[in-house]
């Protein structure tokens, strides 16, 4: 048996406002709708991680989820645009990341990353 897909499951009462910030601030795709479910995600091949931790590095606490993107200033700019709070960072980080945290509009912390 191979592990094909993960996907995280945000409990949400209006997923209304789940397009404003995954698709319109984080430029994913929608890639299902079925009204009661609104699936984002990347046409791109991704790989298939789950972590655990009991911290989420540098005295932070874990976050619900993290999303690597290829251009972290870029991704921050839209975020402030946005004006969605920042609440960690952005910081570079002894492990070669570079990151910062945002609360999606469900409340769950996001740890958005670039390697460095």
């Amino acid at each position: 048996m191979n592990v094909k897909r993960i996907v995280a499951n945000v409990a949400a009462q209006d997923i209304t406002a789940a397009r404003r910030f995954y698709q319109d601030v984080l430029g994913l795709d929608l890639m299902m709708d079925h009204g009661w479910i609104a699936t984002y995600g990347s046409r791109q091949t991704m790989s298939v991680q789950i972590s655990v931790a009991t911290e989420g590095g540098s005295g932070t606490p874990v976050p619900d989820l993290s999303i690597e993107v290829d251009d972290l200033d870029a991704a921050l700019a839209r975020m402030r645009q946005a004006n969605i709070a920042i609440e960690y960072g952005p910081a570079d980080e002894p492990w070669g990341v570079r990151r910062f945290y945002v609360r999606d509009p469900f409340g769950k912390l996001l740890n958005i990353l670039e390697h460095t």
